[in-house]
Parts: structure tokens; C-alpha cells; sequence
């Protein structure tokens, strides 16, 4: 029988284009994955060393038994009650601040946004201040609820400032409302600080931005919080991606612009809130991490977001284990860690400028 395709005898049609490039959108998929796999792992491994390092020497050995059943009293107390519930929440905030850092950016176009730039940070430390100089709250637990209102009015404040007449915010409007209010708070901190001193104390060891001494009933609220603010910020990520080509276009792809940014502001005064009420403020995770997660798989924040918040747990994590390290016997707290991390390789990152383009 002769061939009668029209093909030469012997010789393969070639593929289709379209199989070429289904090909190489599940090859590109398939690293996506494997990247998030090898984040879970990495985040394993840091959180078991949370767990594992700690100011006092503990036998692995003695850590298991503790987890599972009992190594003695202050071997129980230093695994169940300081290092896990320290684990923790790190864990929870630095996924909040990855996520906020990259849902933050992404609305505002802005490689330099992070989560604080619509007030959050000086909105809660506000409330926190004035909660200590008027009405004597000392207790952690109160203060987290404060500095999570607090939070959460100058977000509303930031929104209303930024809403342009007939269009609602924009991309430059917040960031300059944002910045506005920021300095706002951050002056009636510093004068209420500098006028008591009682006050100043109190608020000291709030502001560093630690994972250490925090009260852990705020563990099981915090959860829930992260938990809806992350659904928000992963549902916002096709909008994201809409929004990054333009209002006019995301409006002619079916998004409601107005919505989607309140979708994301909620995931991100959510996130952020909680996070600074129960640590404090920590900087640069919600600043470096979307660049290096940008770097990985690109502007689709469909995988944008879930590789944030992944990086920003293990990067958290790890620059707190790392802080028991720098000071012995004490340790560095892991805001201040990370500031002494984070800026240098910020700088780095500025230097490779593709990093940067949103």
C-alpha cells in the first residue's frame, strides 16, 4: 500500500504548534509546583529547628519526648508552651506579611509598597500608644486587640482620604494618603512617648518586632484571621493579573475594579493588622519577599501570592532561629534581624532592576 497523507514515506508528522506550547505551559507548570513543594519542605525544616534551638541546650531526644509524651516539667514547658506556640507565630506572620507585601504591591503598582504603606503599622502603634497613656494598658493580650482596631481605622481613613470623586482610589492616591496618614500617627506617637515615660517603656518592647513574650491566647483569633484574609488574597489574584494591564482593560475582561480593591485592601488590613497586634512591627518581609517570589515564577499572581506567603514564613523563621545565634546568651529579636538581613539584600535586589518591573 502507498502512503497517501502526503507526508514523505518513513518521516513523522511534525506537532502541532498548539501541542508545543501545551507542552511547555505544563513544563512550566510542573516547576511551579515543584516549587512550591521544595517551600513546604524548606518550611519544615526551619519550623523543626524553631522547635529543636533555643537559649537552653535541649537533646533532640528530649524534644520528642516532650511533643509526644513527657521529658519532665521545665522540658515540657520550654517545648510546649515557649517554643511551639513561637513556631507558630511565625508561621502565621510571615505568611500574612508575604501575602500582604505582594497583594500591596500589586495594587499599587509600587515596587516599594509593602503592607505598612496604608498606614497599618503607625495606625496600630497608635492605638497602642494611647491605650498605654490614657487608660494604663499594659496587657499583651489588650494591647493585640488595640493595635488590630487601631490598624484596621487608618486603613478606613487611608481608603476614604484616596477615594478620587466618582472613580474611588487609585494606585497613587492611596500610596500618598497612606504616607500622609503614616506621619500623622507616627508624630502623636513620638510626642506621647517622649512626654511619658511610663508610656515610652511599655511601648518599647512592643515596637521591636518579636516573636518572643507574646501572649499565646492571641494564637487561636490570629488563625482565624489569617485564615479569611489569606482566602481573600488568593481569590484576588485574578483581578490582580487583570488590573496589571490596566483599569480600562480589567474593566472590559468583566472585573469590578471597585470591588477587587476592596477585596484586596480587606485581605490586607486582615493580614497586617493581626500580624503587627501580635508581634509588633516587622519590617521588609512584605518588601523583599514578592520580589524574590517575582523572580521565581513571575508576574501571575495566581502563583505570585502562594509563593509569598510560603517565602515569608520560612524567611521570617529562619532570621528568627538565626537570632539566637548572634547574641549569646541573649538572642537578637527578628525584627532586628531581619533589618540587618533584609536591608543589603534589599539593595541587591534594587541593583538587578528586572526584579522591580510590576
Amino acid at each position: 500500500m502507498h502512503d497517501t497523507s502526503g507526508s514523505p514515506p518513513g518521516n513523522a508528522d511534525p506537532p502541532a504548534p498548539q501541542a508545543i506550547a501545551g507542552t511547555a505551559v505544563a513544563a512550566r507548570r510542573a516547576r511551579r509546583l515543584a516549587g512550591l513543594v521544595v517551600l513546604v519542605l524548606l518550611l519544615c525544616a526551619v519550623s523543626l529547628g524553631s522547635v529543636l534551638i533555643g537559649a537552653r541546650a535541649l537533646h533532640p531526644d528530649t524534644v520528642w519526648q516532650a511533643l509526644t509524651a513527657t521529658a519532665g516539667a521545665e522540658a515540657d514547658i520550654i517545648v510546649n508552651d515557649i517554643r511551639l506556640p513561637r513556631t507558630a507565630l511565625g508561621i502565621m506572620a510571615g505568611i500574612s506579611l508575604g501575602l500582604a507585601g505582594a497583594l500591596m504591591q500589586g495594587h499599587t503598582r509600587n515596587p516599594l509598597g509593602d503592607p505598612s504603606i496604608l498606614g497599618v503599622t503607625f495606625g496600630a502603634a497608635l492605638a497602642v500608644v494611647l491605650g498605654i497613656a490614657f487608660f494604663d494598658i499594659t496587657a499583651l493580650y489588650t494591647q493585640a486587640w488595640l493595635a488590630f482596631a487601631g490598624a484596621g481605622v487608618a486603613v478606613v481613613v487611608v481608603y476614604l482620604i484616596g477615594s478620587v470623586p466618582g472613580r474611588g482610589p487609585t494606585p497613587v492616591t492611596l500610596a500618598l494618603a497612606g504616607t500622609a496618614v503614616s506621619w500623622l500617627a507616627y508624630s502623636v506617637v513620638s510626642g506621647l512617648v517622649l512626654l511619658d515615660r511610663s508610656t515610652m517603656d511599655d511601648f518599647r518592647f512592643w515596637r521591636v518586632g518579636s516573636l518572643v513574650g507574646r501572649d499565646t491566647e492571641i494564637l487561636v483569633p490570629m488563625l482565624a484571621v489569617v485564615a479569611v484574609g489569606a482566602v481573600l488574597g488568593l481569590a484576588n489574584a485574578g483581578a490582580l493579573n487583570a488590573l496589571a494591564l490596566g483599569e480600562d482593560t480589567a474593566k472590559a475582561l468583566g472585573h469590578r475594579v471597585g470591588r477587587a480593591r476592596v477585596v484586596g485592601l480587606t485581605a490586607i488590613t486582615l493580614l497586617t493588622g493581626v500580624t503587627v497586634a501580635a508581634c509588633g512591627p516587622i519590617a521588609f518581609v512584605g518588601l523583599i519577599v514578592p520580589h524574590l517570589a517575582r523572580g521565581i515564577v513571575g508576574a501571575d499572581h495566581r502563583w505570585l501570592l502562594p509563593y509569598s506567603a510560603l517565602m515569608g514564613a520560612v524567611l521570617l523563621l529562619a532570621a528568627d532561629v538565626l537570632g539566637r545565634f548572634l547574641a549569646p546568651p541573649g538572642e537578637l529579636q527578628v525584627g532586628i534581624v531581619l533589618a540587618l538581613v533584609g536591608a543589603p539584600f534589599f539593595i541587591y535586589i534594587v541593583r538587578r532592576r528586572r526584579l522591580l518591573a510590576l
